[in-house]
Protein backbone atom coordinates (compact mmCIF):
# COMPACT_ATOMS: atom_id res chain seq x y z
CA UNK A 1 0.00 0.00 0.00
CA UNK A 2 1.92 3.40 -0.92
CA UNK A 3 2.12 6.19 1.05
CA UNK A 4 -0.33 9.19 0.65
CA UNK A 5 1.65 11.94 -0.84
CA UNK A 6 -0.91 15.13 -0.74
CA UNK A 7 -4.90 15.29 -0.08
CA UNK A 8 -7.23 17.11 -3.36
CA UNK A 9 -9.77 18.73 -2.38
CA UNK A 10 -12.44 19.80 -4.72
CA UNK A 11 -16.35 20.79 -3.17
CA UNK A 12 -16.77 17.54 -1.08
CA UNK A 13 -14.94 15.28 -2.46
CA UNK A 14 -11.93 14.21 -1.63
CA UNK A 15 -8.96 12.62 -4.02
CA UNK A 16 -5.32 10.95 -2.56
CA UNK A 17 -2.41 11.70 -4.85
CA UNK A 18 0.53 8.97 -3.97
CA UNK A 19 2.74 9.33 -7.15
CA UNK A 20 3.49 13.24 -7.55
CA UNK A 21 5.50 12.10 -11.05
CA UNK A 22 2.50 11.90 -12.62
CA UNK A 23 -0.66 14.09 -13.93
CA UNK A 24 -3.19 13.05 -11.22
CA UNK A 25 -6.20 12.58 -13.64
CA UNK A 26 -10.25 12.61 -11.64
CA UNK A 27 -13.92 13.16 -13.01
CA UNK A 28 -13.09 16.47 -12.95
CA UNK A 29 -10.02 17.10 -14.97
CA UNK A 30 -6.62 16.40 -14.36
CA UNK A 31 -4.01 18.68 -12.14
CA UNK A 32 -0.70 18.45 -13.43
CA UNK A 33 2.11 16.85 -11.65
CA UNK A 34 4.48 20.21 -11.29
CA UNK A 35 1.36 21.68 -9.91
CA UNK A 36 1.30 18.78 -7.35
CA UNK A 37 4.88 18.76 -6.42
CA UNK A 38 5.34 22.94 -6.52
CA UNK A 39 2.14 23.78 -4.23
CA UNK A 40 2.17 24.50 -0.68
CA UNK A 41 0.00 23.45 1.72
CA UNK A 42 -3.67 25.50 1.55
CA UNK A 43 -2.68 26.19 -2.07
CA UNK A 44 -5.37 26.30 -4.43
CA UNK A 45 -4.61 24.45 -8.01
CA UNK A 46 -7.10 24.13 -11.12
CA UNK A 47 -7.78 22.02 -13.06
CA UNK A 48 -7.56 21.46 -16.94
CA UNK A 49 -11.60 22.17 -16.91
CA UNK A 50 -11.48 24.67 -15.07
CA UNK A 51 -12.41 22.77 -11.29
CA UNK A 52 -11.07 24.37 -8.34
CA UNK A 53 -9.04 21.73 -6.30
CA UNK A 54 -7.48 22.67 -2.55
CA UNK A 55 -4.07 20.99 -1.84
CA UNK A 56 -3.07 19.23 1.69
CA UNK A 57 -0.41 17.41 3.56
CA UNK A 58 -2.14 14.27 4.38
CA UNK A 59 -3.63 14.14 8.24
CA UNK A 60 -4.22 11.26 10.20
CA UNK A 61 -8.01 10.61 9.32
CA UNK A 62 -7.07 10.57 5.76
CA UNK A 63 -4.52 8.02 5.75
CA UNK A 64 -7.12 6.28 8.40
CA UNK A 65 -9.43 6.41 6.18
CA UNK A 66 -7.60 4.35 3.08
CA UNK A 67 -6.51 1.36 5.72
CA UNK A 68 -7.14 -2.08 4.42
CA UNK A 69 -10.25 -3.68 5.61
CA UNK A 70 -10.46 -7.54 6.60
CA UNK A 71 -13.42 -7.60 9.76
CA UNK A 72 -16.27 -5.41 10.00
CA UNK A 73 -14.56 -2.29 11.73
CA UNK A 74 -15.96 -0.20 14.61
CA UNK A 75 -17.38 3.19 12.89
CA UNK A 76 -15.98 6.59 13.61
CA UNK A 77 -19.18 7.20 15.53
CA UNK A 78 -18.81 4.34 18.19
CA UNK A 79 -14.77 5.35 18.16
CA UNK A 80 -15.37 8.59 19.47
CA UNK A 81 -18.04 7.56 21.77
CA UNK A 82 -15.30 5.08 23.20
CA UNK A 83 -13.04 7.97 23.52
CA UNK A 84 -15.24 10.41 25.08
CA UNK A 85 -16.65 7.96 28.14
CA UNK A 86 -13.22 6.91 29.24
CA UNK A 87 -10.91 9.75 28.14
CA UNK A 88 -8.18 8.02 27.48
CA UNK A 89 -4.67 10.74 26.23
CA UNK A 90 -1.47 10.73 25.34
CA UNK A 91 -0.55 9.24 28.67
CA UNK A 92 -3.22 5.71 28.69
CA UNK A 93 -1.81 2.70 28.54
CA UNK A 94 -4.49 0.99 26.22
CA UNK A 95 -5.26 -2.94 24.95
CA UNK A 96 -8.09 -3.81 22.61
CA UNK A 97 -9.09 -7.58 21.40
CA UNK A 98 -9.91 -8.97 19.03
CA UNK A 99 -7.93 -6.68 16.76
CA UNK A 100 -9.84 -7.40 13.38
CA UNK A 101 -8.94 -5.09 10.59
CA UNK A 102 -6.76 -2.66 12.82
CA UNK A 103 -8.88 -0.17 12.66
CA UNK A 104 -9.93 0.65 16.57
CA UNK A 105 -6.29 -0.04 17.95
CA UNK A 106 -4.68 2.15 15.10
CA UNK A 107 -7.15 5.26 15.84
CA UNK A 108 -6.51 4.70 20.02
CA UNK A 109 -2.44 4.83 19.23
CA UNK A 110 -2.67 7.92 17.13
CA UNK A 111 -4.09 9.51 20.81
CA UNK A 112 -2.30 6.87 23.45
CA UNK A 113 1.03 6.57 24.92
CA UNK A 114 0.77 2.64 24.22
CA UNK A 115 -2.13 0.51 22.45
CA UNK A 116 -1.49 -3.78 22.41
CA UNK A 117 -3.53 -5.64 20.21
CA UNK A 118 -4.59 -9.35 20.45
CA UNK A 119 -5.58 -11.32 17.24
CA UNK A 120 -5.83 -14.59 16.69
CA UNK A 121 -6.58 -15.24 12.92
CA UNK A 122 -3.46 -15.07 10.79
CA UNK A 123 -5.21 -13.42 8.10
CA UNK A 124 -6.28 -10.43 10.77
CA UNK A 125 -3.43 -10.21 11.72
CA UNK A 126 -1.87 -9.84 8.94
CA UNK A 127 -4.13 -7.11 7.39
CA UNK A 128 -3.46 -5.35 11.33
CA UNK A 129 0.21 -5.23 10.97
CA UNK A 130 -0.18 -4.03 7.27
CA UNK A 131 -2.16 -1.16 8.15
CA UNK A 132 0.13 -0.33 11.38
CA UNK A 133 2.70 0.06 8.74
CA UNK A 134 0.75 2.07 6.40
CA UNK A 135 0.07 4.32 9.03
CA UNK A 136 3.56 4.66 10.38
CA UNK A 137 2.39 3.74 13.83
CA UNK A 138 5.33 2.74 16.29
CA UNK A 139 3.50 2.56 19.95
CA UNK A 140 1.32 -0.46 19.07
CA UNK A 141 2.29 -3.75 20.08
CA UNK A 142 0.38 -6.78 18.27
CA UNK A 143 0.11 -9.92 19.77
CA UNK A 144 -0.96 -12.82 18.27
CA UNK A 145 -2.61 -14.31 21.65
CA UNK A 146 -6.31 -15.39 22.57
CA UNK A 147 -7.22 -12.90 25.01
CA UNK A 148 -9.81 -15.95 26.49
CA UNK A 149 -6.66 -17.19 28.35
CA UNK A 150 -5.38 -14.55 30.12
CA UNK A 151 -3.89 -11.08 29.80
CA UNK A 152 0.15 -9.98 30.14
CA UNK A 153 -0.07 -6.55 30.86
CA UNK A 154 -0.76 -4.83 33.90
CA UNK A 155 -1.76 -1.46 35.39
CA UNK A 156 -4.54 -0.71 31.90
CA UNK A 157 -6.29 2.55 31.26
CA UNK A 158 -8.47 0.93 29.13
CA UNK A 159 -9.32 -2.62 27.53
CA UNK A 160 -11.95 -2.67 24.77
CA UNK A 161 -13.40 -5.85 23.39
CA UNK A 162 -15.08 -6.60 20.42
CA UNK A 163 -15.65 -10.30 20.77
CA UNK A 164 -18.02 -13.28 20.53
CA UNK A 165 -17.88 -13.83 23.83
CA UNK A 166 -16.37 -10.90 25.90
CA UNK A 167 -18.18 -12.38 29.32
CA UNK A 168 -14.85 -14.74 29.20
CA UNK A 169 -12.50 -11.70 29.64
CA UNK A 170 -14.16 -10.40 32.86
CA UNK A 171 -12.28 -12.43 34.91
CA UNK A 172 -8.76 -11.42 33.22
CA UNK A 173 -9.83 -7.32 32.59
CA UNK A 174 -10.29 -7.47 37.08
CA UNK A 175 -6.31 -8.15 36.82
CA UNK A 176 -4.99 -6.26 34.68
CA UNK A 177 -7.18 -2.57 34.46
CA UNK A 178 -5.97 0.07 37.39
CA UNK A 179 -8.50 0.98 39.48
CA UNK A 180 -10.71 3.57 37.78
CA UNK A 181 -9.93 2.04 34.45
CA UNK A 182 -12.34 1.12 32.19
CA UNK A 183 -13.46 -1.91 30.13
CA UNK A 184 -15.84 -1.57 26.60
CA UNK A 185 -17.35 -4.26 25.01
CA UNK A 186 -18.65 -3.91 21.53
CA UNK A 187 -21.34 -6.17 20.65
CA UNK A 188 -23.47 -6.01 17.32
CA UNK A 189 -26.24 -8.15 19.30
CA UNK A 190 -28.05 -7.11 22.52
CA UNK A 191 -28.18 -10.70 23.96
CA UNK A 192 -24.32 -10.77 23.59
CA UNK A 193 -24.37 -7.30 25.17
CA UNK A 194 -26.78 -8.65 27.98
CA UNK A 195 -24.67 -11.81 28.76
CA UNK A 196 -21.80 -9.10 29.21
CA UNK A 197 -23.09 -6.57 31.50
CA UNK A 198 -25.06 -10.03 33.52
CA UNK A 199 -21.88 -11.28 34.16
CA UNK A 200 -19.87 -8.30 35.98
CA UNK A 201 -18.15 -9.22 39.06
CA UNK A 202 -18.49 -6.85 42.45
CA UNK A 203 -14.91 -5.52 41.06
CA UNK A 204 -17.34 -3.50 38.43
CA UNK A 205 -19.67 -0.93 37.72
CA UNK A 206 -21.27 -0.52 34.95
CA UNK A 207 -21.50 2.83 33.72
CA UNK A 208 -23.64 2.64 30.66
CA UNK A 209 -25.13 0.79 27.39
CA UNK A 210 -24.97 3.08 24.26
CA UNK A 211 -25.87 2.46 20.63
CA UNK A 212 -25.46 5.38 18.36
CA UNK A 213 -27.21 6.25 15.54
CA UNK A 214 -25.27 8.77 12.83
CA UNK A 215 -27.95 11.13 10.75
CA UNK A 216 -25.85 13.03 7.74
CA UNK A 217 -27.54 16.03 6.54
CA UNK A 218 -27.63 17.93 3.50
CA UNK A 219 -27.04 21.80 3.23
CA UNK A 220 -27.11 23.77 0.22
CA UNK A 221 -28.77 26.61 -0.18
CA UNK A 222 -32.32 26.43 1.06
CA UNK A 223 -32.23 22.97 0.43
CA UNK A 224 -31.62 20.82 4.22
CA UNK A 225 -32.73 17.56 4.76
CA UNK A 226 -31.03 14.41 6.13
CA UNK A 227 -29.39 12.42 3.53
CA UNK A 228 -31.41 9.55 2.14
CA UNK A 229 -28.48 7.03 3.91
CA UNK A 230 -27.27 7.76 7.13
CA UNK A 231 -25.24 5.05 9.57
CA UNK A 232 -28.07 3.44 11.68
CA UNK A 233 -27.08 0.26 13.82
CA UNK A 234 -23.50 -0.91 13.88
CA UNK A 235 -22.96 -2.09 17.88
CA UNK A 236 -23.63 -1.73 21.20
CA UNK A 237 -21.34 -0.32 23.21
CA UNK A 238 -21.16 -0.85 27.00
CA UNK A 239 -19.04 0.89 28.85
CA UNK A 240 -17.77 -0.57 32.80
CA UNK A 241 -15.15 0.57 35.14
CA UNK A 242 -13.11 -1.02 37.75
CA UNK A 243 -14.15 0.05 41.30
CA UNK A 244 -12.20 -2.28 43.26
Amino acid sequence: MKEIKKVLVCGNRKFFVRELDKDFHTQYGFVKSKDLVEAKNGDKLVSNTGRDFFIFAPSFIDSYSKIKRGAQIIPLKDIGLIIAETGVNKDSIVLDAGSGSGALCCFLANLCKKVYSYEIRDDFFNIVKRNIDFLGLENIELKKKDIYSGIDEKELDLIVLDLPEPWKVIGHASKSLKVGGFLVNYSPTIPQTADFVNALTDSFVHVKTVEVIEREWEIKQRKVRPLSRGIGHSGFVSVVRRVR
